[in-house]
């Protein structure tokens, strides 16, 4: 049975992808790991949680060493809106990071799944059915690292052999843990607003399309790639993956469906609906169709109907 340890397990990934592989795999063969952020009594109860710091080599090594692991899902990092506000911050979780998770797995003979993100293109990349291999120029230190990231992972595939795998994520909608500081987290706040105020009020400007993606389906991308035949992954990291491209008024009307006297204004911020402009509109995501089978199971009709059953009941 695999061993697996997962960075960042109290984040809004990390948390729910943690006990998917504890149901898959065995609670004890999964640990859990954090800085700081308490993970849910659920996470806690449910198998080992270990307190590390990603920046922190030698004690990520002391916990691969301590329970076998041969599996890393690497979901540490500061997003999107945080990055531009702390990019030394953003640089030093990110990149230096990863760069620790992938010594450790070269020494330890691991593998390692690492996310990047929609946030790696930047303006100059077609906007429309963005090809998997593209111009990636992004204004913005989060998607500087995250290019920076699918290099360095494809470079210790090739130079020293880890099995380094990833996707690039789409906003990512949860009815279970709150985002934390992206670009696309009005696409979860707008539920919560809907079922609790029925209104909301949008930081991005309607008209600005971006892929999202609900969170059974990004759960289910990372374990599918991390169990493909490695033999058909030709590209191996940063596959485009996506189930939606929506854009805000696209959400409030799927909402008016089920909440008809929901209403929604807008109060721009520039900082996140900059970073929204110079994301793709829509990617393309036939290679990771093509080399592992990948297929979403949530549209933006049966996802909102889900959100809605699921945080009608939780917010009561």
């Amino acid at each position: 049975m695999k061993k697996i340890m997962v960075t960042g397990s109290a984040g809004q990934i990390g948390s729910e992808l943690t006990m998917l592989l504890r149901e898959l795999y065995g609670n004890t063969n999964v640990v859990a790991c954090g800085r700081k952020t308490k993970p849910s009594e659920k996470l806690l109860n449910s198998g080992p949680f270990e307190i590390v710091d990603c920046t922190e080599g030698g004690k990520l090594a002391a916990v691969v060493k301590k329970y076998r692991v041969d599996v890393i899902y690497h979901l540490a990092a500061i997003l999107s809106a945080v990055a531009e506000a702390k990019p030394a911050l953003a640089w030093n979780v990110n990149i230096n990071g990863l760069y620790n998770v992938l010594e450790v797995a070269r020494e330890y003979n691991c593998a390692v799944f690492t996310p990047s993100s929609i946030g790696a293109f930047g303006p100059s990349t077609p906007a429309d059915h963005t090809p998997q291999d593209t111009i990636q120029r992004p204004n913005t230190m989060y998607g500087v690292t995250k290019v920076a990231g699918e290099l360095l992972c494809d470079y210790y595939f090739k130079r020293f052999g880890v099995d380094t795998r990833g996707l690039r994520y789409p906003g990512i909608i949860s009815n279970e843990t709150l985002p934390g500081g992206g670009t696309t987290d009005y696409a979860v706040d707008i539920y919560y607003e809907a079922i609790r105020n029925k209104k909301y009020t949008c930081f991005l400007k309607a008209g600005t399309f971006l892929d999202m993606m609900y969170m059974p389906d990004a759960l289910k991308a990372a374990v599918d790639l991390m169990e493909a035949d490695p033999s058909r992954l030709v590209h191996r990291n940063a596959f485009n993956v996506t189930s939606m491209s929506v854009d805000p008024e696209m959400i409030a009307a799927e909402i008016r469906k089920h909440i008809p006297e929901f209403k929604m204004e807008y109060d721009i911020d520039p900082v996140r609906q900059a970073i929204a402009d110079s994301w793709p509109n829509n990617m393309d995501d036939s290679a990771a169709r093509k080399e592992w089978g990948w297929a979403f199971e949530y549209d933006l009709t049966r996802m909102t109907e889900d959100m809605l059953q699921v945080l009608g009941k939780k917010l009561k």
